[in-house]
């Protein structure tokens, strides 16, 4: 239970810097082009080296033998949370057909894509002690809350610019990532409980941290300005990958 704790004490401290990221709305009339840039691609670096550093590495060492079955049951659990977000995105596609509310929408994709980021922190908490250590677990969660904090500026700020009062576009930035600190406790619970199955929640949890990287963040990053976003990008995955090497996962 301590680390189901552990992982609603995380998953709030992420959607903590979410609220953070939305009170710009108080300050601000639009985002900083090149903050945003920089954050969304440093946090990238974060994130795509935990899925390596933090999360496949220990799910393959985790294993009992190696062998063809149980390197499938990683490459497994690695496709299915990359289908998880990828079938996320394309019933937010199907239902932005159907309702013309852009900013609306953009707060509920943004509630979807927080769903698998909090299941990561759960996943990545149930596992410590048991082939996983603290280490890697703060920087995959600091990673997360870094690139929250200009989601709840791009969630807030498009509305407010649309008429929305300052405590609406607040409201509705902040409650994106709510589902987190939920999907962290639902993620822990279920691997405390059966951790026969960590190996292939957390080679899971690689595979939509894969997806959420490239497709929300890089992309985005390098749309405003792909030479800096390359750059931190990089200074992100090396910082990771510096401290998994020098205190071990």
């Amino acid at each position: 239970m301590n680390r189901v704790l552990l992982a609603l004490i995380a998953g709030g401290f992420t959607w903590f810097i979410t609220l953070l990221g939305a009170l710009s709305v108080f300050f601000f009339k639009k985002i900083n082009n090149k903050f945003l840039c920089k954050a969304l691609a440093f946090s990238a670096g974060v994130m795509v080296s935990s899925s390596f550093w933090s999360l496949l590495l220990p799910a393959f060492n985790m294993l009992k033998t190696i062998n063809v079955f149980s390197i499938l049951s990683i490459v497994f659990g690695l496709s299915l949370g990359i289908i998880f977000v990828y079938i996320s995105d394309i019933l937010m596609d199907k239902f932005s057909k159907r309702d013309n509310k852009k900013n609306i929408l953009l707060a509920l994709a943004m509630t979807i894509h927080n769903i698998p980021e909090g299941f990561v922190i759960g996943v990545a908490s149930a596992g410590i002690g048991n082939g996983f250590n603290y280490v890697p677990f703060i920087m995959l969660t600091l990673g997360i809350a870094i690139q929250n904090f200009p989601e709840g500026m791009c969630v807030s700020l498009p509305l407010r610019s649309s008429g929305s009062s300052k405590f609406k576009s607040f409201f509705i930035g902040q409650i994106s990532a709510f589902v987190e600190p939920i999907s962290a406790v639902i993620g822990a619970l279920f691997i405390v409980h059966i951790k026969i199955l960590l190996p292939v929640f957390l080679s899971f949890a690689a595979g939509a941290m894969l997806v959420v990287s490239l497709r929300e963040l890089i992309l985005e990053s390098f749309s405003i300005n792909k030479n800096s976003g390359t750059f931190y990008f990089f200074i992100g995955f090396i910082i990771l990958m510096f401290l998994d090497m020098l205190f071990g996962c």
